[in-house]
């Protein structure tokens, strides 16, 4: 129901945009999360946005400033935007569902549903 695709192989200082399509059922009262693990590392939070407000938008504070989260509400996707990419962001990022009876949460746990993870890799 949640499909993350996008990722790659990219130079440090590059931009890739990762997506997030969900399917199978409404997802307008949730947040969409955006969260990572790197490779030997627990899985931690990136960013977050609401399908209905997209004011609402929470951004860990490694990322804030270079990586945008965004939706695009005909197309049923969010996205995340990443720029100035460094190697310490190699990691498999998940797109994730939180009802919004929960709030701005940031623990995986609030998170409902998961898609499969899409890998990026950036070297130095």
């Amino acid at each position: 129901q949640l499909q993350a695709s996008g990722g790659g192989l990219v130079q440090a200082g590059d931009s890739l945009r990762l997506s997030c399509a969900a399917s199978g059922r409404s997802f307008s009262r949730y947040y969409m999360g955006w969260f990572r693990q790197a490779p030997g590392k627990e899985r931690e939070f990136v960013s977050l946005i609401s399908w209905y407000s997209a004011g609402s938008r929470v951004y860990a504070d490694s990322v804030k400033g270079r990586f945008t989260v965004s939706r695009d509400y005909a197309k049923n996707t969010i996205y995340l935007q990443m720029n100035s990419l460094k190697p310490e962001d190699t990691a498999v990022y998940y797109c994730a569902a939180t009802p919004d009876k929960h709030g701005l949460r940031i623990a995986e746990t609030y998170y409902d549903y998961w898609g499969q993870g899409t890998l990026v890799t950036v070297s130095s």
